[in-house]
């Protein structure tokens, strides 16, 4: 009833689902808000990093300066304590109560499980695709390359008959798209390829459970004989869908592969995220910040290490993702003066 007596909220994980299968909606009556798993500055204040530690560290990615050591040993020790609880509220939950990384992981597996009965539930009509592509993103992310590879889900598989499967991924929230771009030329948009992308867990605490026993101890401990690629970048793809950035990536044979590429200030942005102490090699990167016919004037290495700037590229620890916003163009107040009409 429009009487106006009664307000209505509707919250669940798969909302994005099921508003989909409303015959209409009532346009103008209707906000709709998207909520992600808790990014990586919500984490560390959640475990009792205050706003201005998080104030300086803010600051030092505004100014391109270095944050003293003691500070960045210690936030990057949480960056990779957040590889392993993730944002999902039950399991930052469970380990504020408990520090306890096995109760962690049980709730991460029961987790995964409801997922796997909301997709039997609400689409059991492409539930063996749904699951089977979900069940995926772990192994193709941890491949050479992490573009999502179609044979490996079936050696016949089209993408025009499997795609309602990844969209509904998508719009449950359970998983992220980042899709390939031609060229990294604004706006990203129009060069976007639509069958050739990468998929992401919307969450990396349930990506680090799904991944062999162990793991999460070799991640604590910073094992250097270990590719973490994924897993940062699963991080940093799920910061950066949590900021509202549109995120893609760019592969081409000549020159090479990006991992991210957004636009910021109407300007390209290309992302390499590193886990391992060769992140200055990075031919890709390199051969796109030479050419010419790009311009581009700015790229980040995400790594482990502190903050620095050589030419245009800057190295910065791969917690400063959370720094990277959205930047709000649009008048927030404007209004005629009609007086001399």
């Amino acid at each position: 009833m429009d009487e106006g007596s009664y307000r209505y909220i509707l919250s669940g994980s798969l909302l994005g689902v099921e508003l989909k299968d409303l015959r209409s909606e009532p346009v103008g009556y209707i906000g709709v808000k998207d909520m992600y798993p808790l990014d990586f500055e919500e984490f560390i204040s959640c475990v009792g990093i205050s706003d201005a530690v998080i104030g300086s560290l803010r600051e030092a990615w505004k100014r391109r300066e270095a944050v003293n050591e003691f500070v960045h040993g210690k936030i990057m020790e949480l960056f990779r304590l957040y590889l392993i609880v993730g944002g999902m509220p039950a399991a930052v939950s469970r380990y504020i109560e408990s520090n306890n990384l096995q109760e962690v992981m049980a709730v991460q597996q029961d987790i995964i499980r409801l997922y796997k009965r909301d997709i039997a539930r609400y689409d059991p009509g492409n539930k063996l695709y749904i699951e089977e592509i979900f069940n995926l993103i772990p192994p193709e992310l941890n491949a050479k390359n992490k573009r999502f590879i179609l044979k490996r889900l079936n050696e016949h598989a089209k993408f025009d008959r499997v795609e309602s499967s990844f969209l509904w991924l998508t719009n449950a929230g359970t998983a992220l798209p980042v899709y390939n771009v031609e060229e990294p030329k604004v706006p990203l948009l129009l060069a976007r390829s639509r069958n050739l992308f990468k998929l992401f867990q919307n969450d990396v605490g349930l990506l680090a459970s799904q991944y062999a026993e162990g793991i999460q101890l070799r991640i604590i401990n910073g094992d250097k004989d270990i590719n973490f690629d994924s897993v940062y970048e699963n991080a940093v793809a799920q910061e950066l869908a949590a900021h509202g950035i549109a995120t893609y990536y760019y592969n081409n044979k000549k020159r090479g592969e990006l991992d991210f590429v957004i636009a910021l200030g109407g300007k390209v942005l290309p992302i390499e995220v590193k886990s391992g102490k060769d992140y200055e090699t990075h031919r890709a990167l390199s051969n796109i910040m030479d050419c010419k016919e790009y311009d581009l004037q700015q790229a980040v290495v995400f790594n482990n290490d502190n903050l620095r700037v050589a030419g245009k590229i800057v190295y910065a620890p791969v917690y400063m993702a959370m720094f990277l916003e959205k930047e709000n163009t649009a008048p927030a107040y404007y209004k005629v003066d009609l007086s001399g009409l």
